[in-house]
């Protein structure tokens, strides 16, 4: 699924003053905590490679906010890889707390002014914020025209992270008391409509992490005496030092709010709904070493590996005592899935594909660029290849431009006799508009072979294989998945799998990709068609 893109990541850290020191400072101190940030944007890189930033807080710099960000990965845009470039930096950023953030683009441009963090600098501290945001509005477009129809304001960005930020911005300066800020939260996301987590900060030195009603993004947060850290996933804080009984993951509609005086908290700002987590975090985008809404992502990927050996047992297609035939996870998130069907089946589990990690973002041009991008990320093993009947274990099929690709060269590099691709999900049928890079159904394979609906058949099924070059290939249906993760379904949203959206205007948005099947009409346009049509009823 190396097609497939989640936005971004967040990341937050602070050590309160006079209340001692954490043991999980480094030798530098509570004033220089903000060296732990880069080390959980590491962690939490698989979110995002695009771009990457971070904001210090240092109430004795006449900066009291300090903002590094740029395109590129957090080695890059952090010198991580030059010590003498890496220190010089950390020691510019130096602060008792920070905020950070790794970004892949839904919306948006691929350049530096759409890095986050998001400074507003204001003469008045009170109002001298910056924030960072995981997530997608879906009602982008409506929010956007709101905000411009009396003048008064302008954009100068294509992403809901600066309507965000103009919406923190406007409440601050109507108010004519001094606002708490879970107030403002309150009332800038009351009329959001869409899935986020955020973090924070201000130059009077509090921070705000918070998340969606419906905690479609994951949050997760630790705090030890005088020493808090949140994350978008709970490896970044595991390794930072916090134990596992530590970490936990903030309810949904929460926000935790640091005050440099009165300290840590957790209030609720949004009323109370049913939970809708994003599936496809414990399916592919979270880290396999997390732990969100206390599911493990390991074991979550390992059940639906058990759940593809029960299918393949019932369907009887390929030969399962046969010293020949050996399953292939496509690497690297497929690996959980794909060892624990081999183990439920007892047949070798084989690395016959081997990922180029030092790749990164490749730009590579001409006519054969496909298959170029796929022979630079995989490179298949004859030696493991050659002759086999091979069960090839994918996460999902989104576009199938990747599996097109490789299919061909594990046959051809390769020298596979057989090739039955087993996709530990659900056909994707609908877009995703909470921030997963797919807002179109034309960009879907999955709806030209089992339409809307998803209906699974063996014809349907067969005949995709056929068009990618497969011997076979299977699916898992979408009760497999609340079985795997081990959640209720209706505590999931499966949206992209079913069609049905956890808020209104995500399925207004859904009617609307709908009717503008095959018109070629973009993602962009879409956002837009809704505003004009919530505004006409």
């Amino acid at each position: 699924m190396s097609e497939l893109h989640h936005e971004c990541g967040v990341a937050a850290i602070y050590h309160l003053s006079g209340r001692g020191r954490s043991p999980l400072c480094t030798s530098d101190g509570p004033r220089h905590i903000s060296r732990l940030l880069p080390r959980m944007l590491l962690d939490i890189q698989n979110r995002g490679q695009l771009a990457a930033g971070m904001t210090t807080f240092d109430p004795a710099r006449p900066s009291i906010l300090r903002t590094r960000k740029d395109v590129g990965t957090v080695t890059e845009v952090f010198r991580l890889n030059h010590r003498a470039k890496s220190e010089s930096l950390m020691k510019h950023l130096a602060g008792r707390a920070a905020i950070g953030h790794v970004r892949y683009a839904t919306c948006g441009q691929d350049d530096r002014s759409y890095a986050q963090p998001f400074e507003r600098k204001h003469i008045h501290k009170r109002k001298w914020f910056s924030f960072c945001f995981n997530g997608q509005l879906a009602n982008y477009g409506l929010l956007k025209e709101r905000l411009l129809a009396d003048g008064d304001h302008h954009l100068s960005l294509d992403t809901d992270t600066e309507i965000i930020l103009h919406e923190f911005g406007r409440l601050l300066s109507q108010s004519t008391d001094r606002m708490d800020w879970i107030d403002v939260l309150r009332e800038a996301t009351a009329g959001f409509d869409g899935a986020y987590s955020l973090a924070l900060l201000t130059a009077e030195g509090e921070m705000i992490v918070a998340r969606d009603p419906l905690g479609v993004k994951p949050m997760c947060y630790a705090n030890e005496g005088p020493l808090f850290a949140a994350a978008s996933e709970s490896v970044a804080l595991l390794n930072l030092g916090f134990s596992d009984d530590q970490i936990k993951s903030l309810a949904p509609g929460h926000a935790i709010i640091v005050h440099p005086e009165t300290g840590f908290r957790i209030e609720r700002f949004a009323e109370e709904k049913s939970p809708a987590h994003c599936f496809f975090e414990w399916i592919y985008f979270a880290n396999v070493a997390s732990t969100l809404d206390d599911r493990s992502v390991y074991l979550s990927r390992t059940h639906l590996g058990e759940e593809l050996a029960r299918a393949e047992r019932a369907l009887g297609r390929v030969p399962l005592d046969c010293e020949n035939t050996i399953i292939v996870p496509v690497p690297d998130t497929s690996k959980a899935a794909a060892d624990a069907m081999a183990f439920e089946l007892s047949i070798p589990c084989r690395e016959g594909l081997i990922r180029n990690r030092y790749a990164g973002r490749t730009f590579i041009e001409g006519g054969g660029a496909r298959k170029a991008k796929a022979a630079a990320k995989y490179t298949p093993l004859r030696e493991v290849l050659e002759g086999k009947t091979v069960i090839l274990v994918e996460d999902s099929i989104v576009r199938s431009t990747t599996m097109n690709v490789l299919l061909d060269r594990i046959r051809e590099v390769g020298g596979a006799k057989e090739i039955h691709v087993r996709v530990a999900c659900p056909p994707i049928v609908a877009p995703c508009f909470y921030g997963i890079d797919m807002s179109t159904i034309d960009q879907l394979i999955a709806p030209k072979y089992f339409g809307i609906n998803g209906e699974l058949t063996d014809e349907s099924q067969q005949r995709l294989a056929d068009d990618l070059g497969a011997d076979s290939l299977r699916y898992l249906p979408v009760d497999a998945i609340a079985r795997a993760i081990g959640l209720p379904e209706d505590k999931l949203c499966r949206a992209c799998v079913t069609g049905n959206y956890p808020t209104d205007c995500g399925q207004h948005l859904y009617q609307i990709a709908l009717d503008n099947r095959g018109s070629n009409i973009d993602s962009k346009r879409t956002y837009e068609q809704l505003a004009a049509a919530l505004q006409q009823s």
